[in-house]
């Protein structure tokens, strides 16, 4: 096990403008890595901003060298849920970290705690994916880890939204009309964090620049060769927009991961779907009570105490234990496929 170290930035994608359209797109990301025992510095261990206080952060040694026991090392890309961050994955990333792994999760523009919600970034969901690969390419040349990472070993991983995100890396193609299909008759008008999001469309459709120039990007394919394997957590109902025939062409291994109490994302109509459409994909159904949130942050009492809808979980559902159990079939997964 090695100690970890942690680092945190901001890129601007010049290709892409940010959804009000007066900047470039901001990808602010955070990275996991292996560090020697001896380093030293301030240990980021709990962000107290009131976004992260609800959740436990394990962090890191700020801004250490990384360990260079190894040339290179493996890479796990990650993506956060609807409205989440790109700390939110701290548990995911430093147990990847300390195990030998570099771990780049990012802060999905317009989609995320860490600014204010737009209903651009929670409609336009292919957007993520090329937020990952920037960060990736950015990272591997610039920085703590520039030269450190081993791309015949890169894998991604994602909850919930980011599910879909790192389905899309490996090749998913997306069409909206097929997920409009499953919610004609029934469903909110929005996931809980905007619930009124599709009361937004027409407005955005009428006077939005970047809205309307992303919409002609969903069909297209942001899948990354250098993905070798994906873990799929809590995948949400917008993966019923994928085309059928593009999961079928998917031919890297994929774990798809997810709780039977899940009410967010309900396995039968969209992790078992799923599965039926990807040839090389295995799936584990975790304990009967287990739900959808159950893949962020271990909660302090803080998060049970404002938000108890994220940050408690059935009796009898040990939030750890779960991120244990994810942790070595994500290790068992990587190791498989290289």
């Amino acid at each position: 096990m090695y100690q970890v170290g942690l680092a945190r930035g901001l890129i601007e994608d010049k290709t892409r403008n940010n959804w009000t359209g007066d900047g470039p797109r901001p990808v602010a990301w955070v990275t996991w890595y292996p560090v020697d025992d001896t380093a030293q510095g301030e240990k980021l261990s709990v962000d107290f901003s009131a976004t992260n206080a609800a959740f436990v952060i394990y962090g890191g040694v700020l801004n250490a060298d990384i360990n260079t026991s190894c040339n290179t090392w493996p890479v796990v890309l990650l993506s956060h849920g609807t409205g989440g961050s790109a700390l939110g994955m701290d548990w995911l990333g430093a147990r990847l970290a300390a195990s030998g792994f570099i771990a780049i999760s990012v802060n999905h523009h317009g989609n995320t705690a860490m600014e204010a919600y737009l209903p651009e970034g929670f409609l336009c969901w292919w957007e993520r994916a090329d937020d990952l690969k920037l960060a990736l390419d950015r990272l591997a040349i610039e920085g703590v880890l520039a030269g450190a990472i081993d791309f015949s070993r890169v894998f991604a991983a994602g909850f919930s939204l980011g599910a879909y995100t790192v389905l899309a890396l490996a090749g998913a193609i997306t069409d909206v009309e097929l997920f409009q299909q499953t919610i004609a008759t029934k469903g909110p008008n929005g996931p809980k964090e905007f619930p009124d999001l599709s009361d937004h469309i027409p407005r955005l459709m009428a006077s939005s620049v970047e809205f309307n120039k992303s919409q002609t990007r969903q069909h297209d394919n942001y899948g990354d060769s250098r993905i070798k394997a994906v873990l799929a957590l809590a995948p949400p109902p917008p993966i019923r927009a994928f085309t059928p025939q593009s999961l079928r062409a998917i031919n890297i291994p994929v774990h798809i991961v997810v709780g039977p109490a899940d009410k967010e994302a309900p396995p039968d109509t969209c992790a078992s779907w799923l599965k039926t459409h990807l040839a090389n994909s295995q799936m584990t159904l975790l304990g009967k009570d287990v739900g959808h949130y159950v893949f962020l942050g271990e909660s302090t009492e803080l998060g049970k105490t404002t938000e108890p809808d994220i940050c408690i979980d059935a009796q009898g559902v040990e939030r750890s234990t779960i991120h244990h159990q994810t942790t070595q079939i994500a290790f068992k997964l990587f190791e498989s496929a290289t």
